[in-house]
């Protein structure tokens, strides 16, 4: 049983979506909460992998209690994602080709949070232009189907 918490929008207009991936991402008990109640911020975050390690840069997940939150606590600090070594190789060879790796979805199963990740390539201009066109042209056939 899978509970999608939020979704990373942006992402899916600003790349295109090459290949995605399940990562587990290490939280303080605090920050877990905090997400689980929907508190977290994935504009403008990605992920990189860096001496054998891949790290989330970007996610903001602001305290759980504000009053509460442990001393000098830093809600945009860069968070460890958990992968296998082979996992974390795969990537750092397709980021080596010029791609990006982009939160696309942060959800739970069960008790644990997953960050669902995406290999993508950055659209131009002209793409993102050509995505706002047909998405208009299926919401005009869309009502005039039903009207």
């Amino acid at each position: 049983m899978t509970k999608g918490l939020m979704e990373n929008a942006r992402a899916r207009f600003d790349y295109e979506i090459l290949e995605t991936l399940e990562a587990g991402i290490a939280l303080s008990g605090h920050e877990a909460k905090s997400v689980r109640m929907g508190r977290a911020n994935m504009a403008g975050s990605h992920a990189l992998v860096r001496d054998g390690e891949a790290f989330v840069v970007g996610l903001d997940i602001p305290p759980f209690q504000p009053g509460n939150a442990p001393e000098g606590y830093d809600a945009g600090r860069t968070r460890k994602l958990l992968l296998s070594k082979r996992e974390i190789a795969r990537i750092a060879g397709r980021l080596h080709e010029g791609l990006t790796l982009v939160p696309l979805k942060l959800y739970s199963t069960k008790r644990f949070l997953k960050l669902e990740l995406g290999v993508a390539r950055g659209k131009k201009k002209y793409d993102k232009r050509e995505t706002i066109r047909k998405r208009e042209t299926e919401r005009e056939i869309r009502r005039k189907i039903q009207s």
